[in-house]
């Protein structure tokens, strides 16, 4: 069994002078006010801002002699807003000083101006932001939302005369500009004047070989000017009611022509996709214009650039610079072929109809207003007057009238084909208005030319407008 050994061990001796001093150490280091920022010292602040300040701006004591000259011609009222909007360095800027100056803006600007709430301080702020600034009276500009006018009431049209004659589908389609009688072409190869009043037959011409496409009769000469499916473009003279001038060089059938309104000028498309614009009695080609990949079915002449326009079956449409000869832009917004394009006989905007829809257009960059939508068809012909009336006929037969500013749909009709003739025969192919818009004339499918006219008994209350807007109007 072990035995213990106890031993004693003795107590240090502790110094109170070294445990105060340790405790005095500890307090230094570890106490709370130990990482608060030294107080800045007044004096040796402003030694610190005095040496920077002179190795700033010791050169900049004295101003230019052209700034004194021009600050001395300043006005006092410039002056005194200037001192106004810059704080004085005496001026107390400390977080309470602001603090004072937010809480007094509303009460005092409350009482001047005998409003309240936020509506009343911005209003204030705004005021006292034109009193130093005057020529702003907006910070934002608002953009508008796009305004949809509402349509204009017309009359409804009815049919006024069918006039036979033709032994073909009838084409093509022009009003004389004196208004007193028009002339048709067709699939019989023959080119007839009727009289626009009595729609009797005056006069038939021959010489195309195939069926004429395109018609039109000069303002400025005693010309009728025909092209065909036989790459035939024909000058007649009315006088002598003879041809006296043919132009020769398209390489397949010529679809459509116009002329120039203020030049000697002529332009015929055709399906060897290219616009030739021929000089009127030289019968020299001055340019061919390339670009489309398919067959021109219709083309406009305009005095104001871009004097050409030209709608294809490559489903896109060619603004042409007719000084340089070449495209000032092309528009690809249809999906299918554009086989009619109308100016607008007032605006300087056009439409152009597709089987997709029908589009407005805005001249001369083309800008694209909205497409009028509802008539899903093949659309053959389009026509406008001055009345703001736009007219479309389809390959089925359907008649569409539309309000130009709007939009508007205002009548729907089905042509009234010839007894005897096929149901599939009631197509229209070309349309136009007299000069002054009161007649429509159509050349359709059964061979004969209808004349159209409005309602004289229709009134806005007998053929209420039925418009309801759409948004979809806007998309491309």
């Amino acid at each position: 069994m072990a035995t213990a050994v106890e031993t004693s061990v003795a107590a240090p001796v502790v110094d109170s002078a070294i445990v105060e001093r340790g405790i005095k150490r500890s307090f230094d280091l570890f106490a709370s006010l130990h990482t608060l920022p030294i107080p800045d010292d007044p004096i040796s602040q402003r030694v610190k801002l005095s040496s920077k300040i002179l190795d700033e701006y010791a050169n900049l004591k004295e101003l230019p002699p052209a700034v004194v000259k021009q600050q001395q011609t300043a006005t006092t009222s410039q002056n005194n807003a200037a001192e106004s909007l810059v704080p004085s360095p005496a001026t107390d800027i400390s977080e309470s000083a602001v603090s004072a100056i937010i809480d007094d803006i509303p009460a005092q600007k409350t009482l001047q101006n005998g409003g309240a709430g936020a509506v009343a301080i911005r209003s204030n702020i705004e005021g006292s932001f034109n009193k130093y600034y005057p020529g702003s009276d907006s910070l934002v500009r608002i953009k508008e939302p796009r305004k949809v006018p509402k349509p204009t009431w017309h009359a409804p049209w009815k049919l006024m005369r069918v006039i036979p004659g033709h032994i073909g589908w009838v084409k093509s389609v022009c009003v004389d500009p004196g208004n007193q009688w028009f002339v048709t072409g067709g699939g019989d190869r023959l080119i007839k004047i009727w009289d626009l009043a009595s729609g009797i037959l005056k006069l038939t011409l021959t010489g195309h070989i195939s069926t004429v496409r395109g018609l039109q009769v000069s303002a400025r000469h005693p010309y009728l000017f025909s092209c065909g499916e036989d790459k035939l473009v024909k000058c007649w003279d009315l006088e002598y009611n003879k041809a006296i001038r043919s132009y020769h060089g398209h390489l397949s059938g010529v679809y459509t022509l116009a002329l120039h309104p203020t030049l000697d000028v002529l332009v015929t498309g055709g399906r060897d996709s290219c616009a030739r614009v021929w000089d009127m009695r030289t019968k020299t080609q001055i340019y061919a214009l390339t670009g489309h990949t398919a067959t021109i079915s219709t083309l406009k002449c305009q005095a104001s650039d871009p004097q050409i326009i030209t709608g294809s079956n490559d489903s896109t449409i060619k603004l042409w610079d007719l000084a340089a000869g070449k495209t000032m832009t092309t528009l690809t917004h249809h999906k299918k072929s554009v086989r009619a394009i109308s100016l607008h006989p007032t605006e300087f905007s056009f439409a152009s109809a597709s089987p997709d829809n029908i589009k407005q257009w805005k001249f001369p960059e083309g800008k694209f207003i909205q497409n009028l939508e509802g008539q899903n068809t093949i659309i053959n012909t389009m026509a406008q007057n001055a009345e703001n009336v736009l007219f479309s006929g389809g390959d089925n037969g359907s008649m569409h009238f539309w309000d130009w500013k709007s939009g508007y749909n205002f009548q729907r009709a089905e042509t009234k084909i010839q007894p005897g003739s096929l149901d599939s025969e009631c197509g229209i192919f070309c349309s136009t208005f007299d000069m002054s818009g009161s007649r429509l004339i159509t050349g359709e499918a059964d061979k004969t030319v209808k004349m159209w006219k409005e309602d004289e008994n229709a009134t806005p209350e007998t053929h209420p407008i039925d418009w309801q807007p759409s948004l979809i109007k806007s998309r491309y």
